[in-house]
């Protein structure tokens, strides 16, 4: 029997009374699994991360985390001129204590996990300085020197070119496959969560979702109803291997001669 990292059972959530974000939402998430969270903009996506990371209360429901969390947001800045370096020893932060510094060993283990994501030789460069891709496995490197047992990414791909989304999804994969992560994120892009997750999640409503192994929640007929837009899904051959992905049927304008 496969151990769980996260459950949440029958989670629902009001700002206002009477007025839910989402109810009755139930889902357990097994160690070392990758779970995709999709919902339009609204629907409460990010509500939800916020009850899991426990930095909101639920209105109904109970949450139970077995294990270290680290939170990975979406691509940010930041006001002070922090290194890479000084980024990634932060993950060390409950470690150090309020009033010590890193030591030999945590500046190490910083140096050891920006090498990882080969991101070694910027060490020293300011982190407003870095692409959009290379602050994101930044982010990524220190939850890992944080010990987390799971990592909670919000939209790990925004605001990314074409190039560097494929390098943070092979990273979530990577991570998930070979490190034993449990990895949770939020994305806009079914095809993300085709191509990566193990598990999805589709905020269709209130109190309406559909939950299970990506392969199987994640059709054209979910997609639709979750989206309001056709998607049709693809199937080809590329490098030896057949590819599945996602292509949304948007309406064009029509042209004449």
């Amino acid at each position: 029997m496969n151990e769980v990292a996260l459950r949440f059972t029958h989670l629902g959530h009001a700002y206002q009374p009477g007025t839910w974000v989402f109810r009755g939402y139930s889902a357990a998430i097994d160690k070392g699994r990758t779970f995709a969270l999709l919902g339009p903009n609204g629907r409460g996506k990010t509500t939800l991360l916020k009850i899991l990371l426990n930095v909101l209360k639920s209105t109904e429901g109970q949450v139970e985390t077995y294990g270290r969390l680290a939170f990975v947001p979406q691509l940010f800045q930041v006001s002070f001129d922090y290194t890479a370096l000084d980024m990634v020893l932060m993950g060390r932060a409950k470690s150090i204590g309020l009033f010590s510094q890193p030591s030999a060993r945590d500046e190490e283990g910083a140096l050891a996990a920006l090498d990882r994501f080969r991101l070694a030789d910027l060490a020293q460069r300011p982190f407003h300085e870095l692409s959009g891709g290379q602050r994101q496995m930044v982010v990524f490197a220190r939850a890992l020197v944080a010990e987390a047992d799971t990592l909670i990414l919000d939209e790990p791909t925004s605001a990314l070119d074409l190039k560097n989304q494929s390098v943070i999804l092979d990273w979530i994969g990577r991570l998930s496959q070979e490190d034993g992560l449990t990895v949770v994120f939020t994305t806009h892009h079914p095809h993300h969560a085709l191509a990566v997750a193990d598990d999805a999640l589709l905020m269709l409503g209130e109190s309406d979702y559909a939950c299970g192994a990506a392969r199987d929640v994640l059709t054209e007929g979910n997609l639709q109803a979750l989206y309001g837009v056709p998607l049709k899904k693809l199937s080809f051959d590329h490098e030896g291997r057949t590819v599945e992905t996602f292509a949304p049927v948007f309406q064009s304008r029509s042209t004449s001669c």
